[in-house]
């Protein structure tokens, strides 16, 4: 279903610290050029001084600065992300409070699809928008995955980076639109990628819970054969329904889950490399970040502008598969 939707502002925070392919090769005692040749990354982002939520307060800046809104235009906060900055209250109160925007002048809640969060944002968002429940919407992902990362093993941990990104929605004007939009989720592949402590089921303060179950552990190969099983069909119907040619695509912006990853959504699917948007190389993953890190650093360097047609997709652990259309 077709909403008119505008991201009036745009805007991402990287931390300081770069972490190099070369330093996590010495870590774990790898030949660099092992790691380098498996991830395609040559450095990733490291929240050391920062939080999930300075780096929140940082994009948000940023994307109310490009939309040229003050914060009391904002009706509504969500911060879309798999990791929340702690477990109660919501990341958006504790955004609200952090950026000083007026107490009760909007309400939060967050969101959290794990890398899809972002998407899910965009697709609910958007009729709550249409049909005039908020005016004037911050959604922001912010994610500091590195602190959940295994110590012990460096084919997942090298894969990963921490980020931010926000946009500011409001109602199109009939040039800017979410043309349509869809997600679907496998949940007999739901024990492929897990952080298994955190919940009621594993509490911090239970005897039974090991360090080992708040790290990130995924069975790559296994999530990566699940994933393609799937995509190429969803997302050739998915435009088929929608009605628009690859051709007619002016950026496809996939999740950056890994170099394979990305470079199997352009082959399988039959765009050109020109069509993709990518920053995995200096970036990695950034769970839910990535894809709208991506399109702010796109949308800076001029590769989008206003009325291209993009396509945003990806997958998420569930598993679930989900694609966006645009037109910006």
């Amino acid at each position: 279903m077709q909403f008119p939707l505008r991201i009036a502002g745009i805007g991402a925070y990287v931390p300081a610290t770069i972490v190099t392919t070369s330093e996590l090769a010495e870590r774990f005692g790898v030949d660099p050029s092992i790691i380098e040749r498996t991830t395609g990354i040559t450095e990733r982002r490291y929240a050391v001084e920062e939080t999930a939520l300075t780096m929140a307060v940082q994009a948000s800046q940023q994307a109310l600065a490009d939309a040229k809104y003050e914060l009391d235009s904002i009706d509504l906060i969500v911060v879309a992300a798999a990791g929340m900055h702690q477990y109660i209250p919501c990341t958006a109160a504790l955004l609200q409070k952090a950026l000083q925007a007026p107490a009760g002048r909007s309400a939060c809640f967050d969101l959290n699809a794990t890398c899809l969060s972002f998407l899910f944002g965009l697709q609910l968002l958007a009729p709550l928008i249409a049909s005039g429940v908020y005016q004037r919407v911050l959604l922001v992902s912010t994610e500091r995955a590195s602190v959940a990362l295994n110590p012990n093993e460096w084919q997942s941990t090298a894969l990963f980076g921490d980020a931010a990104a926000a946009v500011i929605l409001e109602r199109g004007d009939g040039s800017s639109s979410l043309e349509r939009s869809q997600f679907t989720t496998w949940s007999n592949g739901s024990d492929l990628i897990q952080i298994r402590g955190g919940g009621s089921n594993q509490h911090p303060n239970a005897a039974t819970t090991t360090p080992d179950m708040n790290w990130f552990s995924m069975q790559g190969p296994l999530a990566f054969r699940f994933v393609f099983r799937e995509l190429q069909e969803f997302v050739k119907q998915f435009l088929l329904d929608l009605g628009w040619q690859n051709h007619e695509v002016d950026a496809l912006i996939p999740h950056q889950a890994n170099r394979h990853a990305i470079e199997q959504v352009q082959v399988r699917l039959g765009f050109t490399a020109d069509q993709v948007i990518s920053n995995f190389a200096k970036r990695g993953n950034c769970v839910a970040a990535s894809i709208p890190l991506a399109l702010a650093e796109a949308v800076a360097e001029g590769r989008i502008q206003r009325g291209n047609r993009l396509v945003l997709l990806g997958s998420g652990a569930g598993i679930t598969l989900g694609v966006v259309a645009l037109i910006y």
